[in-house]
């Protein structure tokens, strides 16, 4: 998948959480798929910014943490430390459940999905 596909899957993952945290509010349903739709999105996202720092910079990132922090130095991401958090959260969410950790991660969906749509409109 070229940077180009990557990106478009990230911007459609991000609609998906979008609509995921209108519907999910009230519905534990929903808020598992929130949480899981956040982790394709950090996914999607780290993903994407490699192919970037790798096709506009020329650097190669080995593993998200890295990517993220070669991002936020070349501008490409502007609050490192919630990009870290994100993915600090997408680690838990996605290695361990416990309901009580479910529902601190879905409460910071909100400031998480801001993010990433700054992400979208840096990379249009």
């Amino acid at each position: 998948m070229n940077a180009t596909e990557r990106i478009a899957e990230f911007k459609r993952a991000v609609a998906g959480l979008d609509q995921a945290l209108v519907l999910a509010y009230g519905n534990p349903l929903g808020v598992d798929a929130s949480i899981q739709r956040f982790e394709f999105c950090v996914e999607l996202a780290w993903k994407s910014l490699r192919e970037i720092l790798l096709r506009d910079h020329s650097l190669e990132t080995a593993s998200p943490k890295t990517t993220l922090q070669a991002a936020y130095r070349v501008a490409l991401i502007g609050d490192e430390a919630t990009w870290l958090a994100m993915l600090r959260d997408r680690n838990l969410s996605s290695h361990t459940y416990r309901e009580a950790l479910a529902r601190e991660i879905f409460g910071r969906l909100p400031a998480y999905l801001a993010e990433f749509k700054r992400l979208t409109q840096a990379l249009a």
